[in-house]
C-alpha cells in the first residue's frame, strides 16, 4: 500500500488498438463509434481497481489524432476537399472521432474525482500536445510531419505492398524530421514535442507540475506552452 501511494500510475493510452483493429478491417464506422462507451467504461474500471489497490496518483492519456496517422491517410485518401483539415492536412472525420472519445473519458474522469477526492485523477490531453505538431512541425524541427520515416515510399512514406520491416520497404536517412516511424506509431521527436507540452505546456488536467508535488523536476517546469479547447 505504501508503494502504491508514492507512485505515478500512467494508466494507458488505452483504446488504440480497440479502433486500429476495427478500422483496418473495414468495419462500417458508425458500428466502432458504439464501442466508444465501453472503452471508456474499461479505462474507467481499471482506473478504480488501481485507487482500490492505493494508488493515489494516476495519469490517463486521451486518444492520439488518428486523422494524422500516414497509413490512415493513405486508406482513406479522398478526393474531397473538406475531408481534410486545411491547417494540419489530417483526415477531418477520423480526428472528429478521436476528440468524441477524449470528450467521454473526460467527462467520467470528472465523475471519479468526485468519488475519490483524495486521489489526483490527472487527464493527459495526448491529441492537444500531438496537434501542436501537426499545424507548427518546423517548431519542433520536423519537416514531414505526415509522412513515415521506415514504410514504403509515396506521399506519407507508407503503401500498401511493403511496410516497416516487411517487404521493399524504405528508411529515411533522419528520423527526426519526420512525424512518424513506421506509419502508425509517432517518431521519437514528435514522442518529444508531446512529451514537452504534457510537462512542461498546460496538456494535463490538472497540470502535472504543480499535482506532483513530491517530485521536484517536475514542480520546476513552467508552462511554455498555451493550452487550447479543442473539445
Amino acid at each position: 500500500m505504501g508503494m502504491m501511494n508514492q507512485s505515478l500510475f500512467l494508466v494507458g493510452e488505452i483504446g488504440g488498438n480497440d479502433y486500429n483493429i476495427p478500422l483496418l478491417s473495414r468495419v462500417p464506422f458508425e458500428k466502432i463509434r458504439t464501442f466508444t462507451p465501453s472503452v471508456v467504461a474499461k479505462i474507467s474500471s481499471t482506473v478504480t481497481e488501481l485507487i482500490g489497490l492505493g494508488a493515489k496518483t494516476l495519469v490517463v492519456p486521451g486518444n492520439l489524432p488518428i486523422g494524422c496517422v500516414p497509413n490512415y491517410l493513405m486508406i482513406f485518401k479522398s478526393d474531397k476537399k473538406e475531408d481534410y483539415e486545411p491547417e494540419t492536412g489530417c483526415l477531418r472525420w477520423m480526428n472528429e472521432f478521436s476528440k468524441y472519445h477524449n470528450r467521454l473519458l473526460i467527462d467520467e474522469l470528472e465523475k471519479l474525482r468526485k468519488l475519490h477526492p483524495g486521489v489526483s485523477i490527472i487527464y493527459a490531453d495526448y491529441y492537444g500536445a500531438a496537434m501542436e505538431i501537426y499545424r507548427s512541425p518546423e517548431q519542433f524541427g520536423i519537416d514531414h510531419p505526415l509522412a513515415a520515416c521506415c514504410g514504403g515510399g509515396g506521399p506519407y512514406g507508407v503503401s500498401m505492398t511493403a511496410r516497416c520491416g516487411y517487404g521493399e520497404y524504405k528508411v529515411c536517412d533522419d528520423p527526426q524530421k519526420y512525424g512518424s516511424w513506421d506509419g502508425f506509431h509517432p517518431s521519437e521527436a514528435a514522442y518529444k514535442g508531446i512529451a514537452i507540452g504534457l510537462l512542461r505546456g498546460t496538456y494535463t488536467q490538472p497540470s502535472i507540475s504543480t499535482t506532483i508535488s513530491s517530485c521536484p523536476q517536475l514542480t520546476e517546469l513552467g508552462s511554455s506552452v498555451e493550452y487550447k479547447v479543442l473539445y
